[in-house]
């Protein structure tokens, strides 16, 4: 899951990029109305987390200007103001939610999961390849019943390699989808991870589920 934080104030924004990071969501930041509707239109986001006192272009106008545009991700607005007459504001400017600062980091990623399950209210709750098996609320995967260990950046790509199960997905794709937009395409990171990722997925299977495409990048299968 890909998010956009729209937050001036750079503390904050670096927490909450940061603690999204540490929960496995791909995190970006635009300190301005304009970056971010900018963003929001030239990248897929699953989430825009809005701050209302930003410069350019504020929250009210951006979210208005967002849902104009047709961009489809959900907005959360993350504001001082607390009276139920600000709330109207941004909820009837186009707002999912509303959450009112100082929040706990906690109750964010409650509002967070809330929005998203609302969103994928028809999605499965568990992906499944072969004997390989996610469990998405509990992120626990097994493969041939025996569960395995992953670091939260090696889960965010196997959930996305799963998801799209039988497509070829290039490292552009990983990047956007499992990495924040500062990623660096050029290193060979996504690379590493995927090894680590057939290490502990594919070493002890006779059949092998994670195989390359050379020269376009990575596929999940069954063969």
């Amino acid at each position: 899951m890909r998010i956009l934080i729209v937050e001036d104030e750079k503390k904050i924004a670096d927490f909450i990029r940061r603690g999204l990071k540490e929960e496995g969501y791909a995190a970006d930041v635009a300190y301005d109305g304009e970056q971010g509707l900018f963003m929001a239109k030239t990248n897929d986001y699953d989430l825009i987390l809005l701050d209302l006192m930003i410069p350019k272009i504020d929250g009210l106008k951006l979210c208005k200007k967002l849902k104009e545009e047709k961009v489809i991700a959900p907005v959360i607005m993350l504001t001082a103001k607390d009276t139920v007459k600000d709330k109207v504001k941004g909820l009837d400017a186009g707002a999912d939610d509303y959450l009112t600062k100082p929040f706990a980091f906690e109750e964010l990623l409650a509002r967070i999961r809330a929005i998203l399950r609302k969103k994928d209210a028809k999605a499965p709750t568990k992906l499944k390849v072969a004997d390989l098996e996610i469990d998405l609320p509990t992120h626990k995967v097994t493969r041939a019943g025996k569960e395995i260990e992953l670091t939260t950046k090696e889960y965010s790509l196997l959930e996305y390699l799963m998801r799209n199960e039988g497509a070829i997905v290039t490292r552009t794709m990983i990047s956007e989808h499992v990495w924040d937009i500062d990623f660096d395409t050029f290193t060979n990171v996504i690379d590493v991870y995927i090894n680590y990722l057939r290490n502990k997925i594919d070493f002890e299977s006779k059949v092998k589920l994670i195989h390359t495409v050379r020269g376009r990048g990575y596929v999940l299968k069954e063969e």
